[in-house]
């Protein structure tokens, strides 16, 4: 698996930036996956400026790859919102609205990543980062995190997608009711829900997801995730004729019907 490190520093004149003002962005991609973990730990996986540059570049690299995660470093956060040390300096509504429509585009692009994309929250996932975890198509977490669109409690709300994502994922009276009052989940209760898919113990964790995503990778799951966005039906029954004469197919079919002799 080839491992890759996009590393911004912030945006400033100063041409000797302090630590702590960069953004780094790990890509990991083999022929088949590809993963993304947004690694910034002094800001506990925060999202800055830099940090959306970086995520692009990262999202740029995972053409190819039939299944994507994206994940945070550690074990505390997967994202734990916008960076709000630096998101701090943006005060006009212009500068607040370009940085909505750019963080808001990458979530898109996340959405739109044409196979499955994993969500493996390993921490918790707060704000805008509960607004990553649902671009995703499947979220799969550890069993001691939380997740909530608590964005209330600064007095904005959620602008990347996540408030209508979470409606479709919820239902539009429970998704007001947890961005409304900012409620924080945890991982049990979110499953209960359908925010979360699947919860597993944090020692089993890693493997667990990792499992999933070659799993998908593997497999038609990228057609499957088409036929269940909605294209038309000439579409969906073309592309399981062209699965039908795929040599894997039939290797699959001789192994079922060979089977017992």
């Amino acid at each position: 698996m080839l491992r890759t490190s996009v590393m911004l520093f912030s945006r400033t004149e100063n041409a000797n930036p302090r630590i702590g003002e960069c953004s780094m962005v790990d890509l990991e991609t083999d022929v088949e996956l590809a993963i993304i973990t947004i690694d910034r730990p002094e800001a506990r996986n925060a999202i800055s400026l830099n940090t959306m540059d970086a995520l692009d570049k990262a999202l740029d690299g995972t053409v190819g790859a039939s299944a994507l995660v994206i994940t945070g470093g550690g074990d505390r956060a997967f994202v734990s919102g916008g960076d709000l040390k630096e998101l701090a300096t943006l005060r006009t509504e212009l500068e607040a609205s370009a940085m909505a429509w750019r963080m808001r585009s990458i979530c898109d692009r996340i959405a739109g990543f044409p196979g499955p994309v994993i969500a493996a929250l390993n921490g918790h996932a707060l704000g805008g980062g509960a607004e990553v975890a649902v671009a995703a198509d499947i979220r799969i977490a550890a069993d001691d995190i939380k997740i909530g669109f608590n964005q209330i409690s600064l007095a904005i709300m959620p602008a990347w997608g996540g408030a209508e994502r979470l409606a479709r994922l919820v239902g539009r009276s429970r998704a007001l009711l947890l961005a409304g009052t900012g409620r924080v989940l945890d991982a049990v209760e979110a499953e209960r829900i359908g925010l979360i898919d699947q919860v597993v113990p944090r020692a089993e964790f890693a493997a667990a997801w990792r499992s999933t995503a070659h799993q998908l990778a593997r497999r038609p799951a990228g057609e499957i995730k088409r036929v269940l966005d909605g294209v038309p039906t000439t579409e969906a029954v073309a592309a399981f004729a062209r699965l039908w004469v795929s040599d894997e197919h039939w290797a699959a079919a001789d192994k079922v019907m060979n089977k017992g002799k």
